[in-house]
């Protein structure tokens, strides 16, 4: 059975999207690709999309599906604008779904789910994905695709800046492993198949195409156009990946993963897709091996970070920045709700850290880890100083 995913749309207002290191965003977007419970997303734009002619009036599209919100897009295996998918998905065969899990994420506490894609590593249950499949994430619920069985996951390590993240599943052995193949031998006329959890829909996708280009740069934004981030070295293919595909393999002819599907273009009038993207898979396992190895630098982080428990008004103006540390309210059971901070109270301090701005906030959280003991400095509305020291939590993944 062919997944179907929803059209894109931007975030409706007053949905909360997690943002970076125990700050939130009310009434605005951080994360890129989310989509949310009431069906609403948020989407990424392409600068090198917008110059070319060959994806004229498309945007690549990052993100994950929501259950039960995929619907009907007409004409999806036709041709859209530019750009040409391949042929209509097809439901995934038993050989293609070996080492494939589906993720699915509940997000901001319990408000948004959100749904991707898997790939296992070991047999022990170590799962490789791309970051933004998990990122923004309070809890993750992974589904062997073989087996039907389903286990509770937890963070190992993420790498945003090459949007690959490594999941590890309580309690699993004996799991089927992912064929892995070389994506140095590539090229572009290679057959291949994207399979993915596209729209979180009954049947999991295959989508076959070949490979159109390699080495392909693709520029990712939020719906505002903001938190741009690069993404280079991709595989380009006329495969037809959508949402919620994000984390899943790209398979060769031989049936091996060569890529990591990652983001696709999709046409701004109908929502089609002309052209799928991946991370070729020797970039993607050198980066888990990191993760998995330990390393903790500006690129690769361990475990979750730090959370403080606090949300942040994301301005109308200035294109919908977050300025001041006037907070907007607190994360139930979180270290901010301990401490008794409500909305309308600014933070002046943390950790030692003089606080001026909702980044500075966000950049002094991050210096800490969950369990550090810090201390909070803030005004409260009647314009009373307080201190007190806190126990930072384990954040929402980033």
């Amino acid at each position: 059975m062919a997944r179907t995913l929803s059209p894109t749309a931007k975030l409706a207002t007053g949905i909360t999207a997690l943002a970076l290191a125990g700050t939130l965003s009310i009434g605005g977007a951080w994360a890129l690709g989310t989509q949310l419970r009431d069906g609403s997303t948020v989407t990424s734009t392409s600068a090198a999309a917008a110059a070319s002619p060959s994806t004229a009036g498309t945007q690549p599209v990052r993100g994950r599906g929501f259950p039960g919100g995929a619907q009907t897009i007409p004409g999806y295996a036709g041709q859209a604008l530019g750009g040409q998918v391949a042929s209509a998905p097809t439901e995934a065969t038993a050989a293609q779904l070996t080492g494939v899990v589906d993720i699915v994420t509940t997000v901001d506490y319990g408000s948004g789910e959100a749904a991707g894609t898997g790939i296992v590593l070991t047999s022990d249950g170590e799962i490789l994905t791309n970051n933004h499949v998990i990122e923004g994430s309070t809890s993750i619920e992974v589904t062997v695709l073989s087996t039907g069985q389903t286990y509770t996951a937890h963070v190992v390590g993420t790498s945003p800046t090459n949007d690959i993240a490594v999941l590890r599943l309580d309690g699993a052995s004996g799991l089927a492993t992912a064929p892995m193949g070389d994506s140095s031998t590539v090229a572009v006329g290679d057959a291949v198949v994207g399979v993915g959890n596209a729209g979180n829909a009954a049947g999991t996708s295959a989508a076959a195409g070949t490979v159109t280009a390699l080495g392909e740069s693709i520029t990712a934004t939020d719906s505002g156009g903001g938190n741009a981030e690069a993404l280079t070295g991709l595989i380009m293919t006329n495969a037809g990946i959508q949402a919620g595909d994000s984390g899943g393999p790209l398979l060769s002819a031989a049936g091996t993963v060569i890529g990591i599907d990652t983001a696709a273009q999709t046409s701004s009038r109908s929502g089609t897709t002309t052209a799928g993207y991946a991370i070729p898979i020797n970039h993607a396992l050198d980066i888990a091996t990191q993760i998995l190895s330990g390393v903790d630098n500006e690129t690769i982080h361990q475990g979750l970070p730090a959370f403080l428990g606090v949300s942040m008004n994301r301005a109308t103006a200035a294109g919908g920045a977050i300025t001041g540390t006037t907070i907007a309210g607190t994360v139930s059971g979180s270290a901010a709700e301990a401490a008794g901070l409500a909305a309308g109270d600014t933070i002046t301090s943390i950790g030692g850290t003089s606080i001026a701005s909702a980044q500075a906030l966000t950049d002094a959280i991050a210096a800490h880890s969950p369990g550090d003991q810090v201390s909070l400095t803030w005004t409260g509305q009647d314009g009373v100083s307080h201190e007190t020291t806190v126990t930072l939590g384990a954040g929402p993944a980033d």
